[in-house]
């Protein structure tokens, strides 16, 4: 008998490309496959565990922006096929109330740093000038480190995309200008790691009005068009021409009940005061399913923040703390050995320096010496000469004696000849006295010159002493420098770390409470900056490019009113204020 032959299944797999804001993630996934699985395996590969703030945008087949659902399968979620693999963006779907406090993983703030810096250029999220330069400083810390002017160079900057468009037309100043204003406060981030500059870039962002806000555009019975903005801490009424101050606000502790029927939206309230429910209507089904979606996803968020933090948490934060404290002890130590090195280069180039003057001084001792031996051979020579002319002198006097001598054997002859010769006498008697008088001027100045001789001689002598001290006392002083260089001093800077590696956790809490003070002072300090560049560049701005939000935000800041302060001061109106833009909305039939 035979047996019928069976083909062995086999899964058959499909590509999927993830992308982030800096790089491209390609898997291949089985058709079975969910989104959780996806999800999970993307986290996994990037080294990510707070999970909890992201997601997966993808393009369905009708060209709508939709999340991937966790509990489907990726194939039955209608993704639009590129090139023939399935396309999602890693995105961050929920956003944290306070960064600082709640992002714990450096890759989790990495992610929302490049996710925010591409809102705000793109325009997505408003950022005003002087805050946009400020952010831009702190990008270009992130990217390049510490500010170098050798490497940093004029133009460097201009093709970097730092600054919105909007921002760029609004003044009238050149690329150069703006790079020369980002320089400025890129110059004071020395010292800050890629880690802490991010930080600092979302410290600053997250109180911008725009930051962390869905808008959906909603009506009411009306029609009257208005942008519902789902937030961290609740749910936000906008004007239509107006998204940085609500109109009013819901937090989500005062919130009971969330629903919708088709187009229609119900928000119910605690508030007794105001039983009626708040209803509006949105465009599509599709869109309350994703402002439900937010809600739920934020509300959960909100109550979790509020309740004690899990193992995973706690584990979390307490290597980030180990991890940070490891980080900041090598920094430590590299900065310690950077000004070492720096020192020793200092000490080398006055070594140098000194080394160069003691070879000036030697140059300058070796020709003085040169300079006198020539002058005691000049000296020598002409002693030398002056001794051949007194020679030739006597000479010539011994000759004029003989000449004298015959003449006066001669003189006997005749009277005549006795007359002339004595005239002729008399006239050589007188050039004998010259002739005298000159060898006598001659061996005068012969005696001169000899001296002369002699002090030149000591004169080279002693200079010839002082080289051999200066040489002598050149070497004792390289020999008292070379041993400067002690290798002490770094096993006891080691030593240091250690300790500081050891240091208890009651150390580090109050380190950690000094660091949040410190952060108060910088953010004021930020603040002020902010005003004096705000100040700088207002004359240079153009009436003509300015959109409505720069308006509001002026006014905004004329009355001195933030983010936080709006939010307060409409939390703290009146409850029928609330409803009062919804008064002429249709009550809810029935809720659940």
């Amino acid at each position: 008998m035979m047996v019928p032959f069976r083909r062995k299944k086999t899964n058959k797999q499909f590509p999927v490309k993830v992308c982030t804001f800096d790089s491209e993630l390609e898997f291949h996934l089985e058709h079975r496959a969910t989104g959780r699985y996806l999800f999970e395996l993307i986290c996994r590969t990037i080294g990510l565990r707070e999970t909890w703030y992201f997601g997966l945008q993808f393009e369905d087949s009708k060209g709508n922006l939709s999340w991937l659902k966790m509990d489907k399968k990726v194939q039955d979620q209608s993704v639009h096929m590129t090139n023939g693999s399935c396309m999602f963006i890693f995105l961050a779907k929920f956003f944290p109330e306070n960064v600082a406090e709640e992002l714990v993983q450096e890759v989790t703030q990495h992610l929302f740093f490049l996710q925010i810096k591409q809102a705000i250029l793109s325009m997505d999220v408003y950022c005003p000038p002087e805050a946009s330069v400020l952010l831009a400083s702190y990008a270009v810390q992130a990217k390049y480190g510490d500010y170098d002017e050798a490497v940093c160079k004029p133009g460097m900057l201009i093709s970097e995309n730092l600054l919105p468009q909007r921002v760029i037309d609004q003044y009238q100043m050149t690329p150069q200008m703006w790079e020369e204003r980002i320089k400025t406060w890129y110059a004071d981030h020395r010292g800050m790691s890629r880690d802490e500059a991010e930080m600092e870039y979302l410290k600053i962002a997250q109180d911008l009005d725009m930051f962390g806000v869905n808008y959906f555009p909603i009506t009411n019975k009306k029609n009257t068009e208005v942008w519902l903005g789902v937030t961290a801490l609740g749910l936000n009424i906008y004007n239509k021409e107006n998204k940085l101050l609500p109109v009013t606000t819901f937090q989500w502790n005062e919130i009971l009940h969330i629903s919708f029927d088709d187009r229609k939206f119900v928000v119910k309230t605690n508030d007794s005061k105001s039983p009626k429910p708040v209803i509006f209507y949105s465009q599509k089904l599709r869109i309350n399913k994703l402002i439900l979606d937010l809600c739920v996803g934020n509300h959960d968020l909100y109550m979790k923040r509020r309740k004690p933090d899990t193992m995973e948490i706690q584990q979390m934060k307490a290597q980030a703390k180990e991890e940070k404290q490891r980080r900041q002890v090598e920094r430590n130590k590299l900065t310690r050995e950077k000004q070492l090195r720096e020192a020793a280069e200092r000490e080398k180039a006055a070594m140098e320096q000194r080394l160069m003057q003691l070879q000036e001084e030697m140059r300058a001792a070796n020709e003085a010496l040169h300079r006198s031996e020539e002058a005691a051979e000049l000296l020598a020579e002409k002693n030398r000469l002056a001794e051949e002319e007194a020679m030739l002198l006597s000479h010539k006097a011994q000759e004029v004696e003989q000449e004298i001598n015959r003449m006066r054997m001669t003189a006997r002859k005749t009277e005549e000849e006795k007359m002339y010769l004595e005239r002729k006498t008399q006239e050589a008697e007188l050039l004998t006295a010259r002739m005298m008088e000159e060898s006598r001027k001659r061996a005068l100045e012969a005696d001169k010159l000899k001296n002369e001789l002699i002090h030149a001689r000591v004169a080279e002598k002693e200079a010839k002493e002082k080289l051999l001290n200066f040489l002598s006392r050149t070497s004792t002083e390289s020999i008292l420098i070379t041993p400067s260089s002690s290798p002490e001093s770094p096993m006891h800077e080691m030593h240091s770390y250690d300790l500081l590696a050891d240091g208890d956790m009651e150390q580090l809490s109050l380190e950690i409470e000094k660091e949040r003070v410190e952060y108060l002072a910088k953010s004021k300090q930020v603040q002020n900056q902010l005003k004096e560049l705000r100040s700088e560049i207002e004359q240079l701005k153009i009436g003509e490019n300015q959109c409505p939000l720069d308006d509001i935000n002026a006014e905004q800041l004329r009355l001195g009113e933030t983010k936080y302060s709006t939010l307060k001061k409409v939390k703290s109106g009146s409850t029928k204020a609330r409803v009062a833009f919804f008064e002429e909305l249709e009550p809810e039939e029935s809720i659940v």
